[in-house]
This record gives C-alpha cells, structure tokens and sequence, in this order.
C-alpha cells in the first residue's frame, strides 16, 4: 500500500511540476498509533526541484504543491512535509 501511495503521489507530482529531481520518503511508520494513521492516510516528505517555483515564495509553492495533491489529500495524505526548491537555488 505505502509503495502505491508513492508512486501516486511521485505520478502528480511529476505531472504538475516536471520536477529536475523527485524524492518521496514515506515516514508514516514513524507516526504508529497517531489519528492520521488510524485513518489510513499516510506520513510523507517530498523534496522536489522544479523550475515552476521561480518567483513564487515558500507559502505559494507549497500551495502548488497541495493543490496537485488534491486529490489524495483526503484518502491517501494525512501529512506532509513539503520542501520545494528551483534548480538555481539547488546549485
């Protein structure tokens, strides 16, 4: 279930945003026990490059993100981690 929950998260995410670089890292085993998880929706930190998050501020990207997300926000994602980044601040 967790490797599906990534690829559909990595599959959005690389639709919207052509990302340089794509990591998803699924830390619901860290939260055991925790509302969410109890819920079924699973634990993730996304770090993602794209060159969409030129000129947008942190608050603006991360609303970029949520919203290609939309989808799985409210069965697949309780929480996420977000940190979105353009490929000239990654050199």
């Amino acid at each position: 279930m967790s490797d599906d929950r990534v690829e559909k998260i990595r599959g959005c995410l690389t639709t919207a945003f052509q990302p340089k670089q794509i990591d998803i890292i699924d830390d619901s085993h860290q939260h055991a026990g925790h509302a969410g998880a109890r819920s079924g929706g699973g634990h993730f930190t996304v770090h993602l490059v794209s060159a969409a998050f030129a000129g947008k501020s942190l608050v603006q990207r991360h609303r970029m993100v949520y919203e290609a997300l939309s989808a799985l926000m409210s069965s697949d994602i309780h929480a996420l981690s977000i940190h979105a980044k353009t490929p000239d601040e990654m050199q």
